[in-house]
């Protein structure tokens, strides 16, 4: 989601709109750039106020009473060049929004070159011609144009073996395939029939179309018919943002370095029934895209860390728990959302790039796409996700929202996606294209920008269906997702009230907020749904801090664990990440600070704490404990800065020194201390390096703990001997302190693992380890030429020697592997090529019929709610739609190449059921390990599984490839056997040559699945036992 942030604070943004606008204001606040000690926030009012503002159901605002909506000033332009308004309106210049044909000559298309024709489409159709009266006009859309072609060729190149990209657009695919044809949803699908079948147009549009930025009680809200009340939408991934009294559950990066299937599962659990409580049925999350190729991106920290086994595990865990408790849960952001720089056009105008006319296009090829980043996405439809939200940026140069190879071919056809997929927010570029395309809500209704009154739906997608443009039977599949997925997950049945307001901690608030006037109400019960969470966001916390370093000090004695028995005579702390925010732990608008212990990453994804256990306060708290006991000395200094005071505290005899310190990133529309959502680079923050140098010269026996969204370099310090220990703790949210004490002073046993590599610069990363910093052309190209080697795949094709490796991470005891035995579990003849798929199943025919224009206007005499967005059309409108029926003389809508009605009968290359041809997901192997405690205390540690591809197949791979990973606990001197499924799609790549999708890659003079290594270790790189098939 982008710049949504408490409008207890700021006026929501205005973002910087298109060229001829219709509902452009000169006289307006302007877009500017609001700065504070909370940091930047960009594209928002700086000449405007809220105070107290509030917002209650939709179902209110359709009866409640307001201003009319300022008229746009479309009327201002002659009728013959409103199809030339519209195209910047809704599907700018070199957006692609609806041209998806081919480009390159591999895929059909000419060379792209200055002569190369780019087609202009329309978002909203008008019957109307076009007439280029107006030379400024005409020489603006050429600009564009020429923007375009060379926004494409620079910076690209053509792709490699590896699966690096190519220089494609989106090849089209039409029309959006049918929701309900596959078993698991079918009877989901039947009852929704049921309900939309008795829909009108205007009650089917009201489902898709967010009544607007704060109109409803929630961050996103539907619209609602008599039988079906609409939907709460609500950030994010970490817990529930902008409520009160939930919890603050560590993050995405967190739960992945635990490598724990039960805290993940634990976590999504407690996450969903907070959620119902709150009478919440979609929440945004969980984030696996980012899939983290880039160190520096400012949204990794929501997501499972870079790889996509892992991810893939993490996200359908948590998915499976969300929606046991009713909730339908989001898998974002779908896709190649890697880096926020030039994510969104209005945020790169405000961050200093004018000449900037489009988001980022990712440009992915075919195998890097499903090998990578759809590879979550597909493990996340399998575990039968309600919703998908599809993101800002474009993917070969189509945006992500209206790529119709990515959402009808891949994500709806091959996946077989059977729940809706619904735009980030403002995401939604053109009205016609998306549709069509395979989008079916959008979020949050706005157009532009917040509350600019406009939407790319609403009325005008009613106006669509009943002019033809849209097919109705598209309208329906809209609603028949929406709706099977409300009632799949139970929300039909007994489901509870929202309780609650996004904009406002007040107990009576306005009832629309959206509109700033109206009807007052209670908008906030409190109703407190935490339960005993806090325990277990302690322990997840707890198990996700990583032990990078622990030396000896005192012969076999190592620096960690603290014993109580042999306690120093000082303890000194410094940092200050150690201690409280001198603002509150709230004091940042969306965390968009690191002032105080880091708990969180910045933006949409945050939550407000209900309080925050500091390290300070938890390590005097637990000194304090020791009543009767000789107690060190505990002093400390926050201050980063004041290297002379550190350097004397450092000095103290005896003393066991802390070092605090920390690396913070977030969304793009928050400038945190000159980071523009990525990071600048991958050093700590706050003069870190200096402050651990200074204290480690003078204290022997120095422990560093550091809080961050990802890898740091720590070059600087990590060999200096009076460094005796260092914990990469993370983001533990609420309970900093209370979970760090427990590995300091060895209550249990570090079991954390690294969810990425930590290299010894970002250069380690590659040529293509770094975000595009400064546009390459007026549309900035992002070409994934670094195909399937990313992180430690990067690292092990190039011989690169990390700091600490992928999956590394250290116990207070030792482990041993031994015993690797693989059992080839399939029966029958194995095959390169997976067997057919099933056919699919019959989706409901709902035999719907196109309403007369006249039949869905306005009700009469009813009172629109100023901002609010509604399913109907004006009268002016219906008389335009009829008069176009009538005539004689249509202009037929320019749809995309390659566009068609008929739905396909049979299944694309690696289709044919939830995540794909289930055949993907038998299983080949098994793989069995023993795993032995060696040393003195009890431990987890996790068994990782890895996969290298037979030797002499003609197909590139990485080196190696996680498949596999659990964590276990074992006594000291015990013994375990640790099993691990090896599956169809763990030992395939995918062809984007040939056609065939998945495939097993077969060496000359083996047998299909002969060849294959299965390493087990407790990192990616060292300790481990192999096997070969």
């Amino acid at each position: 989601m982008s710049s949504a942030y408490r409008h207890d604070y700021l006026e929501p943004p205005h973002a910087r709109r298109p060229f001829l606008h219709t509902d452009i204001d000169s006289s307006g606040p302007s877009s500017t750039a609001v700065n504070s000690r909370e940091g930047t926030i960009y594209n928002a009012s700086s000449d405007h106020l809220l105070h107290t503002p509030t917002t209650s159901a939709a179902a209110a605002a359709a009866t409640s009473g307001g201003r009319l909506p300022p008229q746009p000033r479309a009327i201002e332009i002659p009728p013959g060049e409103i199809d030339l308004v519209q195209p910047l309106r809704g599907a700018p210049l070199g957006s692609n929004a609806n041209d998806d044909h081919p480009v390159t000559p591999e895929h059909g298309g000419e060379d792209l070159s200055s002569e190369q024709v780019i087609s202009e489409k329309p978002s909203f159709y008008t019957r109307f011609t076009s007439k280029w009266r107006n030379p400024t006009i005409a020489a603006i859309i050429i600009m564009l144009i020429i923007g375009l072609i060379i926004g494409l060729a620079v910076g690209l190149t053509r792709g490699d073996s590896k699966g690096g990209a190519k220089l494609v657009k989106s090849r089209p695919f039409y029309p959006t395939p049918k929701g309900g044809t596959v078993s698991s949803w079918h009877e989901a699908y039947s009852e929704a029939a049921k309900l939309v079948v008795e829909m009108s147009v205007p009650e089917k549009v009201n489902l898709t179309t967010g009544i607007g930025w704060s109109m409803g009680p929630c961050v996103g809200n539907t619209g609602s018919t008599k039988k079906f009340g609409g939907l709460c939408l609500q950030d994010g991934p970490t817990g529930l943002r902008f409520i009160d009294d939930i919890t603050a559950f560590p993050a995405g990066v967190t739960v992945a370095a635990t490598w724990s299937k039960y805290h993940m599962y634990a976590r999504g659990k407690a996450y969903g029934a907070e959620a119902r409580a709150k009478g919440v049925n979609v929440v945004l999350g969980p984030c696996i895209g980012p899939l983290g190729r880039f160190p520096v991106g400012g949204r990794n920290w929501e997501g499972f860390g870079s790889d996509p086994y892992l991810q893939g595990v993490a996200s359908s865990i948590t998915i499976e728990a969300i929606q046991s408790e009713g909730v339908i849960a989001t898998a974002k952001h779908f896709i190649g959302n890697e880096q926020e720089r030039f994510r969104q056009l209005p945020e790169a105008h405000g961050q200093g790039w004018p000449n900037v006319t489009e988001a980022i296009s990712a440009n992915i090829g075919d195998r890097t796409l499903h090998e990578l980043y759809l590879w979550p996405f597909a493990e996340s439809v399998r575990a039968g996700v309600g919703a998908i939200m599809c993101s800002y940026n474009q993917v070969n140069n189509s945006y992500a929202c209206q790529n119709s190879y990515l959402l009808n071919n891949v994500l709806k056809d091959e996946l077989g996606f059977q729940g809706f997929v619904m735009s980030d927010w403002l995401a939604h570029h053109a009205g016609v294209a998306a549709a069509l395309a395979g989008m079916d809500m959008t979020m949050p209704g706005d157009a532009i920008s917040f509350l600019d009154g406009e939407t790319y739906w609403g009325g005008y997608l009613t106006e669509s269906i009943v002019n033809k443009t849209v097919p109705i039977e598209r309208l329906d599949d809209m609603a028949l997702r929406i709706v099977a997925t409300w009632i799949k997950m139970g929300q039909n049945i007994d489901y509870p009230e929202v309780s609650f307001s996004s904009w406002t901690k007040l107990p009576e608030g306005l009832v629309n907020q959206g509109t700033y006037e109206g009807a007052m109400g209670i908008v906030n019960e409190f109703v407190d749904v935490r339960a005993n969470h806090s325990a277990l966001a302690q322990d997840i916390a707890t198990e996700g801090i990583v032990l990078l370093k622990n030396s000896k000090i005192h012969g076999n004695t190592t620096s960690l664990p603290i014993d109580d028995t042999k306690l120093p005579r000082a303890i000194m702390i410094f940092g200050s990440d150690a201690g409280p925010s001198s603002i509150g732990p709230n004091g940042c608008v969306d965390r968009g600070c690191n002032n105080g212990t880091l708990g969180q990453g910045w933006g949409s994804g945050t939550v407000e704490y209900t309080y925050q256990i500091t390290p300070l306060e938890a390590i005097q708290s637990r000194l304090l404990g020791k009543r009767g006991a000789r107690r060190p000395t505990t002093e400390y200094t926050l201050d980063d800065y004041d290297l002379g005071r550190a350097s004397r505290l450092a000095q103290t005899p005896g003393a066991k020194c802390f070092v605090f310190v920390s690396a913070d990133s977030g969304e793009a529309y928050i400038d945190s201390e000159g980071n523009l959502g990525d990071r600048n680079d991958l050093y700590l923050w706050h003069n870190g390096d200096d402050l651990i140098t200074t204290v480690a010269a003078k204290c022997n026996d120095t422990v560093v703990v550091i809080h961050s969204v990802g890898a740091v370099v720590m070059e600087q310090w990590i060999n200096n001997p009076n460094v005796t220990a260092v914990l990469m703790a993370h983001l533990p949210a609420a309970e900093s302190g209370s979970s760090l004490v427990s590995v300091l002073w060895g209550d249990v046993s570090p079991s954390g693992h690294l969810p990425y590599t930590i290299g010894k610069s970002l250069e380690d990363y590659g040529p293509y380890g770094d975000i595009l910093r400064e546009p390459n052309g007026p549309i900035p190209q992002d070409d994934f030429a670094d195909g399937l080697d990313i992180d430690y795949r990067y690292f092990d094709a190039n011989g690169i020697e990390p700091r600490f490796e992928f999956g590394f991470g250290l116990s207070y005891t030792e482990f041993e592997y031994g015993n690797l035995t693989i059992h080839n579990v399939f029966q029958g003849n194995l095959t390169s090529d997976p067997p057919p798929p099933p056919d699919k199943l019959t989706p409901p025919d709902m035999k719907s019929k196109i309403p007369k224009p006249e039949d869905v206007t306005f009700p009469t005499d009813f009172n629109r709610l100023r901002n609010y967005h509604y399913p109907w059309i004006t009268r002016q409108q219906a008389s335009a739609v009829s008069a176009m029926l009538a005539s004689d003389n249509k202009t037929e809508y320019p749809y995309p190449t390659g566009y068609e009605t008929e739905q396909q009968t049979g299944f694309v290359p690696g289709g044919g059921g939830e995540g794909g041809n289930p055949s993907l997901y038998d299983v080949i192997f098994h793989v069995d390990v023993d795993l032995k405690n060696v040393g003195e205390k009890p431990g987890k540690t996790v068994p990782q599984l890895y996969v290298s591809f037979p030797a002499g197949i003609t197909e590139y791979t990485p080196l190696k490839q996680l498949r596999g990973f659990e964590k276990i606990g074992v006594g000291p001197g015990e013994s375990v056997t640790v099993g691990f499924d090896i599956r169809r799609k763990d030992i395939s790549v995918w062809d984007e040559v040939g056609g065939r999708g998945w495939y097993i890659p077969v060496a000359k003079k083996k047998a299909v699945g002969e060849g294959f290594t299965f390493w087990v270790g407790q990192s990616s790189r060292r300790g481990g036992v192999e096997g070969t098939t």
